[in-house]
């Protein structure tokens, strides 16, 4: 069962909300290659704003992606594409239902 996750609100800049639906939709590929990342999902809730949720077994597995390349790429370019600094969560999951 997963155990914790990761729920990252963005708040795209003016004129810069294609830019990081595209920059949402390439991130797929790398965390593709993070085993311990169980669950990635980046949503858009309305013209502006968007958010990252992903969940992981175990705390090695949410620090690998915190250190790992979608965070990485997406802190070199916030001050670009973002109103506002990516505030980081670090819920607890609960319950959860996956496939498998």
């Amino acid at each position: 069962m997963t155990k914790l996750a990761l729920y990252v609100e963005l708040k795209a800049r003016s004129g810069k909300e294609d830019d990081v639906a595209e920059f949402l939709k390439s991130a797929q590929s790398l965390v593709a290659a993070e085993p311990e990342t169980i669950v990635w999902f980046a949503v858009r809730f309305d013209r502006n704003t968007f958010a990252i949720f992903d969940a992981f077994d175990n705390d090695a597995g949410r620090q690998a992606h915190l250190n790992g390349k979608v965070a990485a790429a997406l802190m070199a370019r916030a001050d670009e594409l973002f109103e506002t600094p990516p505030q980081i969560k670090m819920p607890e999951v609960l319950a959860d239902r996956l496939p498998g």
